[in-house]
């Protein structure tokens, strides 16, 4: 695994140093999670946009799902 070199804010450090100590793992685990879940929240804003401009520019038709109505069970809780 390649290894990088980056400025961090001290404030920021200090932060993630004592965070990291209160969950017991390092430091570069904690900060590859948090690219991780950077990359994959990056991901879902990208695909919910992709499926707000799909419905956009071509809305839902007004009873273009009816025929599925009968296949919908809705349980009472």
């Amino acid at each position: 695994m390649p290894t990088i070199q980056m400025a961090i804010d001290e404030s920021l450090l200090l932060e993630v140093d004592q965070t990291v100590q209160r969950l017991g793992i390092s430091r570069s685990t904690f900060i590859l999670n948090a690219l991780y879940t950077a990359l994959k929240q990056h991901q879902l804003v990208a695909l919910e946009y992709k499926h707000r401009k799909g419905y956009t520019e071509k809305p839902v038709e007004p009873g273009e799902f009816d025929v599925w109505e009968t296949e919908q069970a809705w349980e009472d809780l």
